[in-house]
C-alpha cells in the first residue's frame, strides 16, 4: 500500500563525462534508469517519478510504463530539478515527503530505500540520508567516498554534524560512508534550494552542507551495505554482474 504523501523523485540527465548516456546503457536488458524505477516501484512508498531535461530519458522510462517530468535544463543539481518537478507533479502540495533517488543506483536494494524514511518519525527532523559503515582503509582514505560524522542516537541512527572527502573522524572508531539517498520534508526542500551555496559546501563540493551549514537537521539510517553508483565502465559491468545473479 503506497501512501499518497509521499513522492519518490529521480533526477536524470545525460551530461555525465566519464560515462556518456548512462541513464541510457543497458542494465539486464533494461536501460539503467528504468532499473532504478523499478526499485522505487518496489519500495511500495509512493508514487515514483523521473525528473529530466532530455527526451530521449523520458521516452524510455515512458516505454516501460514509468511516470516521466521534463524539468528545465539549467539546474545547477539534482535538489533544484527535483523541487522544479514536486511542483508539477503536486501543484496543490498534498506531498509531505520527497525523496531525491540518484538515477546512477541501480543495484539499491528496495528496503534501503523505505530505510531512509526511518528519521523523519522525529519531527525535529529535516532531512534524511543513509550511510554504511566503511570495513576498509581504502575507503577511509577515498576522497570519492564521502564520509558523515555523526553523534550516535542509536545502533541505526546518527545525527548528522557535518560531511567530508576526508578521513574523518580520527581515531579508534566506526567511520560512515555516505548514501547520497535523501527524504525531505517538503517545507525543508523548499527552503533548501532557496539557500545560496554555502561556504563549505564549495569548499568540500559537497551540497548537503549547505543544509548543516543552515542549521538545517540531518538524520542518517545506518544499512549494512552502499549501493554502487555507476560511473564508470567498470562500475557498469559490475552493476551487470551483480544484476544477472539476483
Amino acid at each position: 500500500m503506497t501512501d499518497s504523501r509521499i513522492l519518490v523523485l529521480i533526477p536524470a540527465r545525460m551530461a555525465a563525462t566519464r560515462l556518456p548516456g548512462k541513464p541510457l546503457l543497458d542494465i539486464g536488458g533494461l536501460p539503467m534508469i528504468v532499473q532504478v524505477l523499478r526499485r522505487a516501484e518496489a519500495a511500495k512508498l509512493g508514487r515514483v517519478a523521473v525528473a529530466t531535461d532530455t527526451a530521449g530519458i523520458a521516452d524510455a522510462v515512458r516505454s516501460h510504463g514509468g511516470e516521466a517530468v521534463m524539468t528545465s535544463p539549467d539546474h545547477p543539481s539534482g535538489s533544484d530539478r527535483i523541487y522544479e518537478a514536486l511542483g508539477q507533479i503536486d501543484p496543490e502540495a498534498k506531498v509531505d515527503t520527497v525523496i531525491n533517488l540518484q538515477g546512477d543506483f541501480p543495484t539499491i536494494l528496495p528496503e534501503n530505500i523505505r530505510d531512509v524514511l526511518e528519521p523523519l518519525a522525529d519531527p525535529a527532523v529535516d532531512i534524511a540520508t543513509l550511510a554504511a559503515e566503511i570495513h576498509t582503509e581504502e575507503e577511509s582514505s577515498n576522497p570519492n567516498v564521502v564520509k558523515v560524522v555523526g553523534s550516535p542516537l542509536s545502533a541505526r541512527r546518527l545525527r548528522a554534524l557535518y560531511f567530508t572527502r576526508a578521513r574523518a573522524p580520527h581515531g579508534d572508531g566506526p567511520r560512515y560512508h555516505h548514501v547520497g539517498l535523501y527524504a525531505y520534508r517538503r517545507a525543508a526542500l523548499q527552503r533548501f534550494v532557496a539557500l545560496a551555496p554555502s561556504a563549505l559546501e564549495r569548499q568540500e563540493k559537497l551540497e548537503q552542507l549547505r543544509a548543516i551549514e543552515a542549521g538545517m537537521r540531518i538524520d542518517v539510517t545506518i544499512v549494512d551495505t552502499v549501493p554502487r553508483g555507476v560511473d564508470t565502465p567498470a562500475d557498469l559491468e559490475t552493476a551487470r554482474e551483480i544484476l544477472a545473479k539476483s
